[in-house]
Formats: structure tokens, sequence, C-alpha cells
């Protein structure tokens, strides 16, 4: 089975075609960044006319890629939500029409469980069951999975996502957008050890994330400092990161003693960090396999999606009529 996919969740448009005999074939992703930088963030508005804009043309180079013809595909999979309802509907209602004139199915996927399965497009897959930790701009949460479809939601984050934490952290510290991935490299620069900032609820039981009040930290110590030098805004980069990265550790150590695991997966954008890398690499000291998306597949893209969708359709699953079922929000698990 041959699936093209959609994803058009934020400012990232993209198209893949999958193979489920020969795996991933194409993966075409354009970058809205420059577009949303004047701006120190996403206009949705202008994110839906960019996609309006771009699908054609990438649907174009991913078959051309993938070499295969337009009625070589045999399914359509999208991005159904979450995201900004705009960019969701775009591309869902480009997927929608493809399919219905191709007379083949179409199936929408959700957004975190294409991230959830992302490590399956890496040369070393893991095999079920295993432990996910989704760290992304929206999400941040632990589950259990079994199987496809088989997820027991384990804990998450009550208020801000960890993605998010590094993005508003980035603008206290004037930094150009994305901020996240800015910060990182600022950190590389700074010393961790010099402001001693909370790790979030790791004092109590349980595997729920809160990453404001650790924002709230970083704000008041911009503050009390003052104009900040370079040297100050590298060393409160890296003292930030080192408690989030710290905090997703810990709660990602706790949940492997309550379930027994031995296998996890860390994926979504904030998996790219090389600190949060480091910091998981330990893990491999006591006996437990991780395993992470292909780097290019961390952040938003479409291989993950077409991957999804070709699992749940050979199951037989698939949109029963052309009605939007898309949604801004809705809880994953």
């Amino acid at each position: 089975m041959k699936v093209l996919a959609i994803e058009s969740s934020c400012d990232e448009t993209a198209v893949a075609v999958y193979d489920s005999a020969r795996g991933l074939l194409s993966s075409e992703i354009y970058s809205q960044i420059p577009l949303h930088r004047d701006f120190s963030g996403v206009v949705p508005e202008l994110a839906s006319r960019e996609h309006v804009e771009k699908l054609l043309p990438l649907v174009e180079d991913a078959l051309d890629h993938a070499g295969c013809e337009l009625l070589d595909i045999n399914a359509v999979a999208y991005t159904a939500g979450p995201g900004l309802i705009g960019a969701v509907m775009t591309g869902a209602m480009w997927a929608k029409a493809l399919a219905y004139s191709l007379n083949i199915p179409s199936l929408g996927i959700h957004h975190m469980e294409g991230h959830l399965l992302a490590p399956m497009l890496a040369d070393e897959k893991p095999d079920f069951p295993f432990l996910a930790l989704l760290v992304s701009g929206g999400h941040t949460l632990l589950a259990s999975v079994k199987g496809l479809g088989e997820y027991t939601l384990l804990g998450e984050s009550i208020d801000d996502a960890a993605g998010e934490a590094f993005d508003k952290t980035a603008k206290l510290l004037g930094l150009p957008y994305p901020g996240g991935p800015e910060l990182a490299r600022l950190a590389m620069k700074g010393d961790a050890s010099r402001f001693a900032f909370p790790r979030p609820m790791c004092d109590r039981p349980g595997l729920d994330f809160s990453f404001s009040g650790l924002k709230t930290s970083v704000l008041h110590t911009v503050k009390k400092c003052g104009a900040l030098d370079e040297t100050t805004r590298a060393d409160i980069a890296a003292s930030f990161q080192e408690a989030v990265v710290d905090t997703l550790f810990l709660k990602t150590e706790r949940a492997l003693k309550a379930t027994g695991l031995k296998r996890v997966i860390v994926s979504g954008g904030v998996s790219a960090n090389a600190r949060l890398r480091a910091y998981f690499s330990r893990l491999d000291a006591q006996g437990i396999q991780v395993f992470y998306p292909p780097m290019a597949f961390c952040t938003d893209n479409a291989a993950m999606i077409a991957y999804a969708g070709c699992q749940r359709l050979l199951r037989g699953e698939k949109d029963h009529d052309l009605a939007l079922d898309v949604f801004a929000r809705r809880d994953f698990l």
C-alpha cells in the first residue's frame, strides 16, 4: 500500500509518500519560519495561506522523488489536529478532495500519534511494548504503549508543555523566533550551575509535569539581573535547559520503574535537544534501550503521518464520508 500524507498543523507544510512494503519513499517539508520571524511567532492566517500556496508543488515533488504517479497512490492520510484550526483544515480539505477524486480512502491522524510512532522511521526500531515520552511545543506526556492504538496515559503537563516553556523563556531572553532551538544553542555557551531553577513537581509522587512555575522563576531572575550581558543570558539559558531536561529525565526514570518497561522512545520537537539526549544516554547503564526518531523527523513532518496512517489503513480504518472531523485541541489518550 502506498500512502500519501499531508501535515499542515502549524508552520510547516509537509507531504510524504510511504510504502508498506518498501518504507518511506519521499518526505518534503517547507518551513514558514522566515515568514513568521518578523512577528516573533506564528500568524495563523498567514500560515493557512502559505499552506494553500505550497501544497500542490510539494505533492508534485513528493511523488516525483518517490518515483510514482498520482494514480499509484492507494490512500491519503492527513493531520486532523491538534493545531491551528485554519491550517489543519487546509491540509484536511486538500487530502479529502484528493482521495475523493481518486476514489481511494482517506484517514485523519492525531498529530501526537504521528510523533509517538516517528521512531519507527529509524533504522533501529523499538519493539512493543515501550514507554513513550512525547515532548513538543504543545504537549508533554508519558504513556505506556502496548501496540498500535493501545496507549495508556501515565502523566502529562498540567500547564505549559516543555517546548512552550522553551519558547517563552527564549522570548524573555530576547532570542529570535523560533525560540526553542535558539535557546538550546545559547545554552551551549553557558554555565548550567549558576542559577538554581526548580525541578517542578519532582518532590511529590506522580508522573505529571508543570513548567509554568519554572518559567516564572526565570522571569524573576531576568528582572533581578537587570540589563543582561551575553554571559548572563547564556547562563540563564543553560540553567533553565538543565532544569527542564532534569525534570523530564527524573519523571521518565520514575515511569520506567513503575511500569517495569525496558524500552523508551523520546519523540517530538524537544527530542532533538542535545542536552536531553545526553541525559537519556545514562539509561544505557540501567539496561534501558532509548529510541529517537531520525533527526529530520523530530519536528513536524508528513513522514510520521504517512507511517501512522499506513498502519491504521492496513487495519481497515478509513474516513466514512466527506465531512471534516478536524480539531484545534483534543486529548490524545
